[in-house]
């Protein structure tokens, strides 16, 4: 029976990098298709090509935050190794249903935040208040999550006010070059993505090989790292149009200079994060990113409603996806249990 639940749990937890792929991936090609930079379809092969190769090259430390930084391992592996297995899937649960709820309805939430929030919802329920690691939680998530968006926010406002300073005495054709340069700047923002958010399933499918290996070394075989990686750029190759329309066209409307700036400045704070391990929300970094870029252009001209709403998404989605890990990590303990 456990090897089946085990079997089910690593599935859903591809399933979890499928669904992150068309949730968050699509902030990729967010800006540089509604900047009419590059051409949907095109835009599409660059940033799948970028997050397959991301999920290999830039490590594992974020996969080993998620994996054994949230909750101890020890508390995990001192429980029978059903109770091990239902940790997880009832976090990759509740992950996948916040992530849905949020995608039907264009809201550009954190698949990062739901996958947190369902470890902490079903971590406290199975294993107690102690079993988390409070110090990275403070660390490495809440001070992150707080302090991420107004680094984006200051680089990108920072890289447009560069930008058009740079560029003032340009003629209209440095919009063609613009838009020729994106093509290696959205390939930089996919790369960074799809390490950061591909190791996240990651991490918690090699938790379940360490429950089921009784406590060996944890490890993340390469059939798990190709396994993400695919299933990731699957899903952004389906694209998630509605919220692309909303990171691109209702916070501020985007040209190739706007693109261009936030990308760079987006796509640098990610791929830090990852190579730091800390697993930093990608959609708040991307779209904080565009809200600087726009203040420092037109400030008025950005929908602030929106970013209201946005806002709104992120406060909600930590407690939110622990509610339903909790509940789930309840139900499960008694069927399996």
């Amino acid at each position: 029976m456990v090897t089946i639940i085990a079997v089910v749990t690593v599935a859903v937890g591809f399933i979890f990098a499928f669904i992150n792929g068309f949730h968050d991936g699509c902030n990729v090609l967010a800006s540089s298709i509604s900047s009419r930079s590059i051409l949907p379809k095109q835009a599409m092969l660059i940033a799948c090509a970028a997050e397959f190769i991301g999920a290999l090259i830039l490590g594992t430390a974020v996969a080993e935050t998620i994996g054994r930084g949230v909750v101890y391992p020890s508390n995990v592996l001192a429980e029978e190794p059903v109770i091990g297995i239902i940790f997880v899937l009832s976090t990759l649960l509740g992950g996948i249903i916040w992530n849905l709820v949020t995608w039907k309805y264009g809201i550009p939430s954190s698949s990062s935040h739901a996958l947190i929030g369902g470890i902490l919802g079903s971590g406290i329920f199975l294993f107690g208040w102690h079993s988390i690691n409070w110090t990275n939680i403070l660390f490495r998530v809440v001070i992150v999550m707080f302090t991420s968006p107004i680094i984006g926010f200051s680089i990108g406002y920072f890289f447009i006010k560069l930008a058009i300073l740079l560029l003032k005495n340009s003629t209209t054709d440095v919009n063609d070059h613009l838009k020729k340069v994106q093509h290696y700047s959205m390939f930089f923002l996919g790369v960074s993505h799809g390490s950061s958010d591909s190791q996240k399933s990651m991490g918690l499918i090699a938790l379940v090989l360490l429950v089921l290996n009784g406590g060996s070394e944890f490890h993340i075989p390469l059939w798990v790292k190709l396994g993400c990686a695919a299933a990731i750029t699957a899903g952004l190759s389906i694209g998630g149009w509605k919220i692309i329309k909303t990171v691109g066209d209702k916070i501020y409307k985007l040209k190739p200079i706007h693109s261009f700036s936030s990308q760079i400045a987006a796509s640098s704070v990610i791929a830090a994060a990852s190579i730091f391990g800390s697993p930093v929300s990608t959609t708040q970094i991307v779209i904080s990113s565009v809200m600087g870029v726009g203040a420092g252009d037109r400030y008025k001209k950005v929908n602030w409603n929106t970013v209201k709403s946005i806002a709104t998404a992120w406060l909600t989605t930590l407690p939110s996806a622990a509610a339903i890990s909790a509940l789930l990590a309840f139900i499960m303990k008694i069927i399996f249990n």
